[in-house]
């Protein structure tokens, strides 16, 4: 039992922290705002379910059974906040007609008044003996706690069906990142096992007003299939910030790895090790390695040979590359002939053009062109085929 409360309570506190940041910093956004009041009520609600957090709110108030309205009143917030998040949703932050102030005035009021009319009904029940997990079976009979719960119940299972139909309605939006598509499912599913809950309770509620016994359902369906239904919500939150975190890591640290072979050259040249720093974020160390790899272009810049790129390039076409790998394959044939160069020939017996070489694409497009120098099969077929001309030419 204490499981099927504490789980839920970890992964939506997990959720929480991790939005919270991107909450506080847009605060003024609607939905972020509508985000965070969910996460927080539905904590709290598993929080004071939980049968030892019922029995300590029970005795530091005094008052049997005070927990019901209480849990009650988050769980009907936390109804708001679903309906709150949707229509947040479907009308944005530009969009501030009168239809949407309307429609959110409307939930306030309305969930604002079913939460007073618990705390009505249960001043004026009769509720005496503590039950700290079958509440709503053992009161099912029972005046003003009848309705009470009844009316609790209602309101969290129309505003369920609303908010599961909706989500389900999203994701056949087009347009939708990937990681979001995965995290509105996540949430539709758990939405939809919401209904279970309510389900079971309902049904042993019925059950109770028609002289039977079915508390088993309320008792340990209900808890587990809340659990679930969180934990579902809660990663369907998790889903899209943390897998469009490890999706731009995972995009980092394969363009830092595509850098070795250019890196691998490039130490060749300036005889020094990359800059590695234990601590330093993957963006930092993506940097630092690109800066290391322009650094060595620049020392070889002198020595590139621009006719022989624009053979390489014509030769990686006339063998079936297209324009951008032709490019790269070029670039790559280009920077080992000038390492080449550099290393049997002194800086002072090279004669640098009066413009120049052409570096702007070589320090632009180094992912490309270390990725060339993975196949030294297809540099030497295009370095041939680039050399064939010149070395038939008569002398």
């Amino acid at each position: 039992m204490s499981i099927s409360f504490w789980i839920p309570t970890v992964v939506l506190t997990a959720a929480l922290a991790i939005k919270l940041p991107t909450i506080i910093r847009l605060w003024r956004d609607p939905l972020l705002r509508a985000v965070g009041g969910l996460l927080l009520f539905a904590c709290a609600v598993f929080v004071f379910a939980a049968p030892r957090t019922i029995a300590w709110t029970n005795r530091v108030t005094g008052v049997p059974n005070i927990s019901a309205p209480w849990v009650y009143s988050l769980l009907t917030a936390l109804c708001a906040s679903w309906l709150l998040l949707i229509i947040a949703w479907r009308n944005g932050l530009a969009n501030r007609s009168a239809a949407t102030r309307r429609a959110t005035r409307w939930v306030v009021s309305v969930y604002a008044g079913v939460v007073i009319a618990l705390w009505v009904l249960f001043a004026l029940a009769d509720a005496p003996v503590e039950r700290l997990r079958d509440l709503d079976t053992y009161y099912a009979t029972t005046p003003f706690m009848r309705e009470q719960i009844l009316l609790y119940l209602l309101a969290h299972t129309v505003a369920c069906a609303i908010t599961a139909r909706l989500i389900w309605d999203w994701i056949r939006t087009d347009g939708l990142d990937a990681w979001l598509r995965w995290g509105l499912r996540f949430l539709g599913v758990g939405y939809a096992t919401n209904l279970l809950f309510d389900a079971s309770k309902l049904t042993a509620v019925v059950a109770r007003w028609t002289g039977h016994d079915l508390d088993w359902l309320s008792t340990y369906l209900a808890p587990s299939a809340a659990c679930v239904s969180a934990s579902l919500v809660a990663v369907g939150f998790i889903i899209p910030h943390a897998g469009q975190y490890l999706h731009e890591r995972w995009r980092l640290w394969q363009r830092h790895r595509q850098l070795r072979p250019l890196r691998a050259l490039m130490r060749s040249v300036t005889g020094a090790r990359e800059p590695v720093t234990l601590r330093g974020t993957a963006e930092l160390r993506l940097i630092r390695r690109e800066t290391f790899i322009r650094d060595g272009l620049l020392q070889v810049s002198r020595y590139l040979d621009e006719d022989l790129r624009v053979r390489s390039y014509d030769a990686a076409l006339a063998l079936g590359s297209d324009p951008a790998r032709a490019a790269a394959l070029a670039a790559a044939v280009t920077i080992l002939d000038a390492v080449d160069t550099r290393q049997r020939r002194p800086q002072t017996d090279v004669d640098a053009s009066p413009s120049g070489p052409d570096t702007a694409y070589l320090l632009r497009e180094i992912q490309a062109v270390s990725r060339a120098l993975r196949h030294p099969d297809d540099i030497e077929a295009v370095r041939a085929r680039a050399a064939a001309p010149a070395e038939s030419a008569p002398a």
